[in-house]
């Protein structure tokens, strides 16, 4: 395996755990909105912290799923041409795209997000809402958290359409195949 796979393949592992990550927490966030309901409804006694940390959750359920949609290519796209362009192609596009537009984005946010974590931690911010929960620094601190899991993804998908269209590793990749074929035999 050539280091562009190791790299690809290490980066995508942590895609993966993060994708499990969010739907373990979807399984939380469900339970925490149908104690919440129930409790309103059937005790008629609601939360301010509940309902907080309902949209803390569904965030970091976003920010921390967002680099396994991207690893399973189930993004927002629009197809329309897309899907019609040769491998290549699709290659070159998936390449100066995550290059222009996703790394500078997600460096751009990490790196402004910081400041943003550390005043809250600094000044004890908590919910400015009676009941509410404190240490808000923890929900600030899964955006660049967020960020940075999809810019290690898209660090990812780059050594992935290098390997595409660079002949060299194009080439290794088919001696380890047939290599691996010949193994099986």
């Amino acid at each position: 395996m050539n280091l562009l796979a190791k790299i690809s393949t290490s980066l995508e592992i942590l895609s993966e755990w993060s994708g499990r990550i969010a739907a373990w927490l979807v399984l939380l966030l469900v339970s925490v909105v149908v104690y919440d309901v129930l409790n309103r409804v059937i005790f008629r006694n609601g939360s301010v912290a509940l309902q907080e940390l309902e949209w803390h959750l569904f965030a970091i359920i976003f920010l921390v799923g967002s680099a396994y949609t991207l690893k399973h290519n189930a993004h927002v796209r629009l197809e329309l041409f897309y899907q019609h362009f040769s491998k290549q192609t699709r290659a070159w596009i998936d390449l100066l795209g995550t290059l222009f537009f996703l790394l500078p984005l997600c460096l751009i946010i990490i790196t402004s997000a910081w400041p943003f974590v550390y005043n809250a931690y600094q000044f004890g911010e908590g919910s400015p809402d009676p009941g509410g929960l404190p240490y808000r620094f923890l929900i600030k601190a899964a955006i660049p958290l967020g960020f940075l899991l999809l810019l290690l993804q898209g660090i990812a998908i780059i050594s992935q359409k290098l390997q595409v269209l660079m002949p060299k590793y194009r080439q290794v990749e088919r001696k380890d195949k047939l290599k691996n074929d010949g193994d099986q035999s």
